[in-house]
């Protein structure tokens, strides 16, 4: 159902979870896409980026066993977190599609998955996170990072609508919603941070 219009593009609201998403139309070609991602600036080594990511990582090294094997899905060019987890201890692979796109990374059996600021870019995000859930061993953690739609008020007035990468929009509801369907566990930490679980054998 309709949601917001603004000069550029229309948002629409699953009706079952409360989802927001922009019509395929406006997605972006991937060229554009990656020229988009190319303008980042984050370093690895730089301490408010790190402090930044710190939010995902400090209460997933919490949950996480002593030299975890885990996947940084959506790793960007310089992949910080997978350089905070790494200097714990715990081992990680990357996957990106535009800057680290070795499928063999995909693997089963791993103790975490991280996604920073990915699922608001993702075509599919249903199938994507599933996808990702079976690869995490029973008692496994998936950490997300992405803002949270609060409001149509907020929504229509929200910076993050701007990015014209950013394509899908959650909200609490949704998570709910969709980990309910997967039979996975959600806690939520902060304003935006998603931690699921995928439920012992």
């Amino acid at each position: 159902m309709p949601y917001h219009a603004d000069g550029r593009r229309r948002y629409l609201c699953c009706a079952e979870c409360g989802f927001v998403f922009v019509p395929p139309r406006y997605h972006l070609s991937p060229a554009a896409e990656r020229a988009e991602y190319d303008r980042h600036e984050n370093r690895p080594d730089d301490p408010g980026y790190r402090r930044f990511l710190s939010r995902l990582a400090e209460p997933l090294m919490a949950r996480l066993p002593a030299r975890a094997s885990g996947l940084d899905f959506g790793c960007g060019p310089a992949p910080a977190l997978a350089a905070m987890l790494e200097e714990a201890g715990h081992r990680v692979a990357l996957y990106d599609p535009f800057y680290a796109p070795d499928r063999a990374a995909l693997r089963s059996g791993l103790d975490f998955i991280t996604a920073t600021e990915v699922v608001e870019h993702l075509a599919r995000p249903g199938e994507e996170l599933r996808r990702l859930a079976t690869l995490l061993r029973p008692g496994g953690w998936l950490g997300l990072m992405t803002k949270l739609v609060l409001d149509r008020e907020r929504f229509a007035a929200w910076h993050y609508i701007r990015d014209p990468t950013h394509i899908g929009f959650f909200s609490r509801t949704t998570f709910e919603w969709w980990t309910r369907q997967e039979g996975l566990a959600a806690r939520f930490i902060g304003s935006d941070v998603i931690l699921l679980q995928r439920p012992e054998a």
